[in-house]
């Protein structure tokens, strides 16, 4: 399987995970010059930004490692594009979050990180 299947199929995966418990998925893949943002989503009233990273083993390191300052700042600035392509108001409670899948197991950090620029 090639990575754009393997990310398509955990990007899958964790957007289920997160319908389970509350999210509503507005987008998937949003593309543009900044960056790509895998999942966009609402939550307890945030607009929520949703990076989701895997790997098989802990081997390379636990997959939420790799959502490292550059990574931040892409995903920021991916955020900023997509509120401002979508006229969402600057007073919008946003956040960032990771899911984070080793294996078979999922877990989600919430607010994983501050707006980064």
């Amino acid at each position: 399987m090639n990575k754009r299947k393997t990310g398509a199929r955990y990007e899958e995966q964790a957007a289920c995970f997160l319908e389970a418990r509350g999210y509503r998925i507005l987008e998937r893949n949003f593309y543009c010059r900044q960056g790509e943002i895998d999942l966009v989503a609402e939550e307890s009233g945030y607009l929520v930004f949703i990076e989701v990273k895997y790997r098989k083993s802990f081997r390379t390191g636990y997959p939420s490692e790799a959502v490292d300052g550059s990574k931040q700042r892409k995903l920021s600035r991916a955020a900023a594009y997509y509120c401002h392509k979508n006229r969402i108001p600057e007073t919008r409670a946003c956040r960032f979050d990771v899911v984070s899948i080793l294996g078979e197991q999922v877990e989600l950090i919430q607010n994983a990180f501050l707006y980064v620029w």
